[in-house]
């Protein structure tokens, strides 16, 4: 049976539930990381000889992406996370915490503002820039983020949704990354599969949110 395909709200309100359930958002966006990780080794080989750069939003798309960094480094990859902002500026706990993390780990390289100038050539790419928060045209820095990611040549993977794609709608911002693989997380939103031509290969990963947080809700 194809999994049902929820709205933003939905997801939303699930991952609230789930929460308030303790199933800790900390312990969704640990779970969403790695996922996203399984399925990258899957299509990367030798990832210890990679060259990772991660673009993190300072939502919780972006902690999405500084949770693969860790797990990224456990492989031996060589990562580099840019995070698009002042470290000061990023907006959840959980975020937070998983950035105070990496600044403990000299095995990831951590740069942040807004140059976009890197001493390496990227074979992958992950867009954790903007999630499903988006509305109204992408401002600086994401905007440089978004077409640097689209003129690099290397395999480009999207947490959650590629930045620029409204996952509800499936409706662009006015610049949109196109990437090569997708991974969303619990369930598919309505409007991700609608532009496979951005999202690539894609997928839907459990996270560990009990089923039950979806009661009332779906």
């Amino acid at each position: 049976m194809k999994d049902m395909e929820i709205t933003v709200d939905q997801m939303y309100n699930i991952e609230n539930k789930g929460h308030d359930m303790g199933f800790l958002k900390k312990f969704m966006m640990e779970n969403a990381g790695a996922a996203a990780v399984r399925r990258l080794l899957e299509k990367i080989d030798n990832i210890e000889s990679k060259n990772i750069l991660i673009f993190v939003g300072l939502g919780n798309n972006g902690g999405d992406g500084l949770v693969m960094a860790r797990h990224l480094a456990g492989y031996g990859a060589k990562v580099t996370v840019m995070l698009l902002g002042d470290p000061d500026k990023i907006k959840t706990e959980e975020s937070n915490w998983n950035w105070s993390l990496l600044q403990k780990m000299p095995s990831v390289k951590l740069m942040s503002g807004n140059s976009l100038e890197f001493d390496f050539k990227p074979d992958v790419i992950i867009d954790a820039i903007l999630g499903t928060g988006i509305s109204g045209e992408i401002r600086e820095p994401y905007a440089s983020a978004i077409n640097y990611i689209n003129q690099a040549d290397c395999y480009k993977f999207a947490v959650d949704v590629p930045s620029g794609l409204d996952p509800q709608t499936g409706e662009t911002a006015n610049i949109y990354t196109k990437c090569d693989m997708t991974v969303t997380f619990h369930k598919m939103k309505q409007g991700i599969p609608k532009r496979k031509d951005l999202t690539g290969e894609l997928f839907a990963e459990k996270i560990g949110i009990p089923p039950e947080a979806e009661e009332g809700i779906l």
